[in-house]
This record gives C-alpha cells, sequence and structure tokens, in this order.
C-alpha cells in the first residue's frame, strides 16, 4: 500500500502470523513443609529468602522448610511455591473486640494459624480526625450546615452532641458546594441503610459533630510491628475495616504468574455484626490499654502423612469436603509451573526451641509515632508443640505420593531425599540407602545421598550445625544450571552453597556402587567444595536414565502443549498442517542450535510430520490432527577416558566418552 496522502482512514489486510513456540521456565520449584506461620495447605509463590520469612517465619527446630527455601535460594533459585502444612487442630489466635449495648462487633486475629500468633498483642484507640459545629441556621432534619467539611465523606460515623445528648449517625453524603452534611440522601436508590432524619437537638443551638475512627496498634513480643490508622466500623465506608484487613486470599492464579506483597499484614479483621446494621455504636476501648491474641495452636503433634499428600478430589465433592481433601502436595496440582517437587519436612527430626535471652533494654525509637502506646517488656516467644518422627513406612507413603504426583502431571520431576536413618555414618551405611532407593522405579523422581550439614543460624551467635535433608540445596542447583545453560544441562558438578560437609562421605569405591544404582551422590572434592556428582533419575529404562533428558522433554511436551492450542478448530486443511509444522520446526531447531538435542545437522537431531502422509481421510474426518515429532537429546558426558600414548618422539593426548572410567597408556 502506498503511502496515504489525503487525511482520512485507510483500510490495509494484515495475516497474523503463526504463533511461535517459546522455551518455558523450568527453574521453579514447589516446597511442601513445616513453617512457623503462613496460611495452611494454601501455595504462595516467593521470590526471596526474605519474602519467605515475611510469609512463613523463620528457621525453627520443628522443620526442615526454612531451611530447604533458604538453600534454594542460595544456590541460585529465584521462584518457588511454598506449602505449609498442618494438622486440623492448628488453630488461630485472636481476640473479640466488643461495644456497649450491640456486644461483639470485630474479632482481630492473627493473619494465619500457628503459636506464633499468641505473641502478638494490640491497642486500639478512638480517634477523632475530623470535628466541626453545625450551625443552626440553614439546617434541616434531613442534613446539616456546617463550618468545615474536611474530613468528612461518605460513611464517616460520627457522634453529635450538645450538652448531654448524644447520637451516632452516619453521614450518607457532603454537599461540599452548600457545605452540608446529609443525614437522608435526596436519591431514595444512593441512600445507606443509616439513612434517617436528626432529632433530639435544639435546633437553636450550635451540635458539636466529629468523627469517629480507630488507630490499632499491633505489636509481637512487645515491639511496635505495624500501626493502622483511621479504621471505621461503616462497611460503606472506604476504611472499613475488615476491608482494610481482610482475609487473605490467594486462589485461581493457576495460568498467570503471581507476585505476593513484599510482606503480609500481621492481623485481620472479621466482621461479628449481622449486616446491614441497624446500630452503630463505637467499640468500648480503654485508653492505652494492650490487649493479647490468644488461642493460637501450630497442630503439629497430630501431624499425619495424609497432612503431606491430601486425597484426590472429585468434582461432585462439596466445598467443605474440598478443603478437607486439599492439603499439601495435593494443592500444587493446580500451580502448573511448578517443575521441581520437594517434602523434606516428613524426614523432620524436630528440636526444642533453644532457651530465650531477652536482648538488653534500649533507647526509645525516635522513628516511632509521638503519641505511640508504650511499648510493654519484650517476652519469651510462645512455644508449640513438636511434630512427630515418621516411621519408614510414612515416609515411603509420602515419597511415593510424590512420584504419583509428578507422573499424573507429566511436567515435573520429584527430588527424593534419603531418610535420616540411611545418612549417618555410624547408621546402617550404604547397604540401606541402596535398599531404599530399590523401592522406586520413575522416569519422574530423582535419589540424592546423603543429608548436608549447614550452621545453624537458630543457635547464633554459638556457631552449631544441623543435619538437613539435601533437596533444598539441589533444586537450586537445578535453577542455577537451567539459568547459565539450560534446562538440557545436566544440573551437577557445580559448588553448593551454604552447606559445610555431608553426613557421609563417599569415596570413589563407594561412588563406584551407588551410581549406577541411580543414587546421585553428592561428595567433597578436595578444592573443589561440595559437588552434586550425579545426575540420573531411579528409572530403570535406559532412554530416561538422566535428570536432564527428562526434564528437556518435559519442557518440550509442555511448551508444544500451551503453543500449539491456536490449532483447535482452525480449518483441517494443507495450510494448518503446514503452519502447524514450520512452527514445530522452528522451535525444535532453537533448541538445537542451542546445543539441547544432538546431531551435526538438524536433520540428525529432529524430525518433525504433519502431512497427508499421517493425517488420512479418515483421521481428519474424525477432526483429529495428527503431528508426530523425533528429538535426539543431549545426554551428558559421566567418564572421561584420557588416553595418553608416545607418537614417535612425543606424546599424544586424547578424550573420549565411554561406558568405564579408566586411564590407558601405550
Amino acid at each position: 500500500m502506498q503511502s496515504p496522502q489525503t487525511p482520512g482512514v485507510y483500510y490495509e489486510r494484515v495475516d497474523a502470523s503463526t504463533p511461535a513456540i517459546s522455551v518455558l521456565r523450568t527453574d521453579i520449584a514447589g516446597f511442601t513443609g513445616i513453617a512457623t506461620r503462613g496460611p495452611l495447605h494454601q501455595p504462595l509463590p516467593v521470590q526471596s529468602w526474605r519474602q519467605f520469612q515475611a510469609y512463613f517465619g523463620d528457621f525453627t527446630g520443628t522443620g526442615y522448610l526454612a531451611y530447604a527455601v533458604r538453600a534454594f535460594f542460595e544456590n541460585g533459585g529465584q521462584r518457588c511455591w511454598v506449602v505449609r502444612v498442618a494438622s486440623e487442630t492448628a488453630a488461630t489466635a485472636s481476640v473479640t473486640l466488643q461495644s456497649g449495648s450491640v456486644g461483639n462487633v470485630w474479632m482481630v486475629s492473627a493473619y494465619s494459624p500457628g503459636v506464633w500468633g499468641n505473641n502478638l498483642d494490640i491497642v486500639v484507640r478512638e480517634t477523632h480526625r475530623a470535628q466541626t459545629l453545625a450551625l443552626p441556621q440553614g439546617s434541616a432534619p434531613e442534613f446539616s450546615t456546617i463550618t468545615s467539611i474536611t474530613g468528612f465523606g461518605r460513611g464517616t460515623q460520627v457522634r453529635l452532641s450538645q450538652g448531654a445528648t448524644k447520637i451516632y449517625k452516619v453521614v450518607s453524603d457532603v454537599d461540599v458546594v452548600n457545605n452540608r452534611l446529609l443525614w437522608v440522601h435526596p436519591k431514595p436508590e444512593a441512600r445507606l441503610p443509616y439513612d434517617s432524619v436528626l432529632n433530639g437537638f435544639d435546633t437553636d443551638r450550635p451540635i458539636l459533630i466529629e468523627s469517629i475512627e480507630y488507630t490499632l496498634w499491633v505489636k509481637e513480643l512487645g515491639r511496635l510491628v505495624r500501626v493502622y490508622e483511621g479504621l471505621s466500623l461503616v462497611p460503606e465506608h472506604r476504611r472499613y475495616g475488615p476491608t482494610i484487613l481482610g482475609v487473605l486470599r490467594l486462589s485461581g492464579f493457576s495460568g498467570q504468574p503471581l507476585t505476593l506483597p513484599s510482606a503480609p499484614e500481621p492481623v485481620m479483621i472479621a466482621e461479628l455484626r449481622s449486616l446491614p446494621l441497624s446500630v452503630l455504636e463505637p467499640i468500648a476501648t480503654t485508653m492505652d490499654e494492650i490487649i493479647p491474641l490468644t488461642g493460637g495452636a501450630d497442630g503439629l503433634a497430630q501431624l499425619s502423612t495424609y497432612d503431606f499428600i491430601g486425597e484426590d478430589i472429585d468434582p461432585l465433592d462439596s466445598d467443605l469436603v474440598r478443603a478437607r481433601k486439599a492439603r499439601g502436595l495435593r494443592t500444587l496440582e493446580e500451580i502448573r509451573e511448578v517443575a521441581v517437587v520437594a517434602v523434606p519436612d516428613i524426614h523432620i527430626q524436630p528440636k526444642s526451641p533453644p532457651r530465650f535471652s531477652p536482648p538488653p533494654p534500649c533507647v526509645p525509637d525516635p522513628c516511632l509515632p509521638l503519641n505511640a502506646p508504650p511499648l510493654a517488656n519484650l517476652r519469651a516467644p510462645s512455644v508449640g508443640d513438636l511434630p512427630p518422627v515418621f516411621s519408614e513406612s510414612a515416609i515411603y507413603q509420602v515419597q511415593s505420593a510424590q512420584i504419583q504426583h509428578c507422573e499424573k502431571l507429566r511436567d515435573r520431576i520429584a527430588l527424593l531425599d534419603p531418610p535420616f536413618s540411611t545418612s549417618r555414618e555410624d547408621k546402617l551405611g550404604v547397604g540401606a540407602v541402596r535398599a531404599w532407593r530399590s523401592r522406586f522405579d520413575s522416569k519422574y523422581a530423582a535419589f540424592y545421598y546423603p543429608w548436608l550439614r549447614v550452621v545453624d543460624p537458630l543457635r547464633s551467635p554459638v556457631t552449631t550445625i544441623r543435619e538437613i535433608p539435601p533437596s533444598g540445596h539441589v533444586a537450586g542447583q537445578y535453577a542455577q544450571s537451567d539459568f547459565q545453560f539450560g534446562v538440557h544441562k545436566a544440573p551437577a558438578n557445580a559448588p553448593l552453597i551454604w552447606a559445610e560437609d555431608v553426613t557421609v562421605f563417599i569415596n570413589d569405591t563407594v561412588h563406584g556402587i551407588l551410581n549406577p544404582g541411580g543414587i546421585n551422590a553428592i561428595r567433597p572434592l578436595p578444592g573443589r567444595g561440595l559437588r552434586i556428582f550425579g545426575a540420573r533419575t531411579v528409572s530403570s529404562d535406559s532412554d530416561w536414565k538422566y535428570v536432564n533428558v527428562r526434564r528437556l522433554m518435559m519442557m518440550i511436551e509442555k511448551a508444544i502443549e500451551v503453543a500449539i492450542q491456536w490449532a483447535v478448530f482452525e480449518p483441517n486443511s494443507t495450510l494448518t498442517r503446514a503452519k502447524l509444522n514450520l512452527t514445530l520446526t522452528s522451535f525444535l531447531l532453537s533448541l538445537w542450535q542451542r546445543g539441547a538435542l544432538m546431531g551435526a545437522s538438524a536433520d540428525d537431531a529432529f524430525f518433525v510430520k504433519c502431512d497427508d502422509e499421517n493425517n488420512p481421510p479418515g483421521e481428519r474426518d474424525q477432526g483429529r490432527l495428527l503431528a508426530t515429532i523425533g528429538v535426539a537429546p543431549s545426554r551428558p558426558f559421566e567418564f572421561i577416558i584420557l588416553r595418553v600414548g608416545r607418537a614417535h618422539n612425543q606424546f599424544e593426548i586424547s578424550e573420549s566418552p565411554s561406558g568405564a572410567s579408566g586411564l590407558e597408556v601405550f
């Protein structure tokens, strides 16, 4: 089309190109375990260690989850989903705020269950941010003419006073032109449930009008952590308490990436009055009274394998039954971006919390508000119950469910930790871990051995070590390898960060026994640190021996599935098949160019067939389209043989892959 010379509207047809297939992220991990706080059985996306601390708390002796997530981020992870588990006995700490005649008004509770909520105290103070006078001249029962409308708005609760007479009302609207507060809106459809004419006052005298709102201070272990100002009791007000501090609801995000706020609010407010309201009276408060939250419980003593794995959900189940079944791993089924799954806390060896040592007194914080309530003396944190030590049969049940979870979805791989009893020098030895590994046979799982020793932050400033399962470090190295090289690179032979030692030293002889059995060893190598020296699945099928091959194929399958949805309901024609063939070929060609596929040429690396030959008329008449794809995934070099020999008066050295390791000199 030539460039238009005359102003106007011009039509130009542009055929949309076929959508390209993009490589999907394979670094995102899903962790299920025990935490001190956070929503129960609800996956949340976490993008940093600090964000995990904000939502799920710090390190705890009752769980390995915090250690695993910290290890994930330290070793290169950038995003993971976390599911906190607990039994049904977990409870949320709360306190009820009351009014003189109405009774219960609000329930203020910790934002999540757990004994941590018992560490919270609140102070509720009634405030009057706006005051004015109602003038006798120009007022009527439906409205009051005032000296200033600043600070008043629709839904503002007010107290009107004239001598000993006091009543409570809600502003229906504000007439900014005539400086009036409307008690009855002139438009019936815009009226609030509280609209009524003003009476009971001497119309020849001014009336004091003051707004009523509340400031809520929240303290944790005596330290002020939040201040919420201007909270209203009126549901129609923009600062209505249960709206500002409502229940954390995060669901339906399986299709779109979700980013959480940097930190959750520590408390929630729930309405206890029946709506719509008929009586509006202020909350009964005592100046600077410290009100503790009580009733929080961790619910760990009754923790069971059911809390880790949940149950299959029937489409006919009621919402109550669905909520009971959707626990632990089951909740991660809806999060399709997860590519790695770990459950470190099924191996928990609980430890009692360290003894509390109060810090020395400090000077007042100049950053706090001048009218802030006085700080209470710091106290010891509340101590909850300890989880049980799970038997080997329980561990096997959860790890089997973990594998089934991955096999069902076919887009993620399970990281299996060895039981604690097999990861000690003084325990059962290598035979025990080989026996445990022999229980599993799946191309959707990988097994890593032994456990790792890390510096335990719980015992600071005294440096002590805690032994933890390796899955968090392994997931982090998966992510780091994916970012640096791609999913086709075997996630191994890189130094592990935030790890001091292994619980079992593995030499070359032992490693030669473990590696053929699909046990990926973690070894301290002289001068090279701790490294994962294995990249095998627990599959007996030689085609799926390597972790990177399995993960590469998962990524290809998922990327193609997502990207070719455009072909559904397209015309059953040669053009559609040609477009699909071109799309698939372009995607696989880009993978080959990155080194993900083997072959000296693209023809050696992959093939795509989507034509009339594999789509005969009979298949096309039934609305079916078949595209056949074959790829040659890149496999890692596990063994390098150096051939050293003399040719004439010089030595020659060559490298070659082989099925056995060794050094040949000739």
